[in-house]
């Protein structure tokens, strides 16, 4: 019985691990949980979702309260068409992160950056370009473009002098949105370097529709990528994601053709994660019927999550001024006409609830929306439960080598926790 270290991924001259911790944001998949991927030989992801907040976190920088001071005026307009971000400071804040990140990175492996097109800013196509080049300016050994189609993100980097050094790699749920890609991209002689196939039981945004996500299997779609690119003879090294939660799930698909995984929800309860401690219990806690997929994220994809999210439900008012990255190229966003809808129904009331939509950049900076793997209610298999009832956080370590040593569908228990001295 073969496990995953039996099998390598190999990029350009790199020879790594085939595990990949996916790109988790707001900051949830760490500097510290990428770096910890990489020493170990493998790859992690940081996010670039909302980065200057990110900074502002990490650096004690204040882009957020500098925005903010700025659109102050119009924080009670329904207008956000003025909004705008700095660009230069979102190219600051995009380079002090990754490149902080970079300057500690030790060890054989990688570390990517996860790139969502999805994060329109009220300027789609400017802020898109700056932060993919403001990621290859610091360094970035790759990057990942998720959350859309990205049909012209790489003409966005296209005259960048790492375009072709650099290790790019697109997110996809399907064959035919591969095809469009590849399609698109034929003029510029630069093929992807890896393609990620996200199926459904994926965490987060889901590729599919709100009524159609569970008819697709990830099993099947990767095989028909794997199948259209030895048509193409294409050698693109293809990276199931979704629902692997054993080291025997990952090697089921790298025995099928696949180059190597990428994982996400075991490592949300790993010390290097960045949820606060009291979110990665609730994840520990969490049953199968707490988890949910549902159409509250003003991005128009579904979102699986825990039904238990503070989220979820509330009437935050818009902080499009602090943030606004969903904001579209008119200055619109779903949640904002949803708000202005309960307002508008209720216009005496001291607080509303918004419960078909959510302020998606607040709440996911606040960690108040709490997104997960359909096999989250299975954490508590992987850890011990402790005398207060709390559950023992794990060290990504721990993880990573399980995947990478386990066979049987066994899951290995951390080492207990040593009893606190009298």
């Amino acid at each position: 019985m073969k496990c995953v270290d039996d099998f390598r991924l190999r990029l350009g001259r790199h020879e790594l691990v085939p595990i990949v911790i996916g790109g988790m944001g707001v900051d949830i998949s760490t500097a510290e949980l990428a770096l910890e991927a990489a020493r170990l030989g493998g790859i992690g992801h940081i996010s670039d979702a909302m980065v200057p907040t990110v900074s502002d976190r990490r650096f004690k920088t204040r882009y957020v309260k500098d925005k903010l001071q700025q659109y102050k005026y119009n924080v009670a307009n329904s207008d956000k068409r003025l909004v705008q971000f700095n660009l230069h400071q979102l190219a600051e804040a995009t380079r002090m992160h990754v490149g902080r990140t970079m300057e500690a990175k030790r060890g054989p492996g990688l570390v990517f950056i996860n790139c969502m097109e999805k994060l329109t800013m009220n300027a789609a196509r400017e802020t898109l370009r700056v932060r993919l080049r403001s990621a290859l300016d610091a360094g970035i050994d790759g990057i990942t473009l998720s959350a859309g189609l990205h049909l012209n993100s790489f003409a966005l980097m296209a005259d960048h002098p790492r375009f072709r050094d650099a290790k790019l790699g697109i997110i996809v749920s399907s064959v035919r949105a591969l095809q469009l890609f590849l399609r698109k991209n034929a003029r510029l002689g630069r093929l992807p370097d890896y393609v990620i196939v996200e199926g459904p039981l994926a965490g987060g945004h889901l590729g599919f529709g709100l009524d159609d996500w569970m008819k697709y299997d990830l099993a099947g779609i990767v095989d028909e990528v794997l199948a259209y690119l030895r048509q193409e003879q294409l050698a693109i090294p293809v990276i199931p994601a979704g629902g692997i939660f054993t080291g025997t799930d990952a090697v089921g698909f790298l025995e099928r053709g696949a180059a190597a995984v990428q994982v996400a929800t075991r490592f949300t309860v790993t010390h290097e994660c960045g949820l606060p401690d009291h979110v990665k219990q609730h994840y520990f806690k969490a049953r199968e019927e707490d988890i949910e997929v549902n159409g509250l994220s003003p991005t128009g994809y579904p979102m699986r999550m825990l039904k238990g999210s503070p989220g979820i439900g509330a009437g935050t008012r818009p902080n499009c001024e602090a943030y606004g990255y969903l904001l579209d190229n008119d200055g619109r966003c779903a949640y904002i006409d949803a708000y202005n809808r309960e307002v508008a129904r209720h216009p005496d009331a001291r607080k509303i609830s918004v419960k078909d939509k959510t302020c998606l950049c607040t709440h996911m900076r606040n960690f108040d929306i709490w997104t997960c793997g359909a096999y989250a209610y299975r954490l508590k298999d992987t850890s011990r439960q402790l005398p207060d009832g709390r559950w023992q956080l794990l060290s990504a370590k721990h993880v990573f080598r399980d995947y990478q040593f386990s066979k049987d569908n066994q899951i290995a228990l951390p080492p207990p926790e040593p009893a606190a001295a009298n």
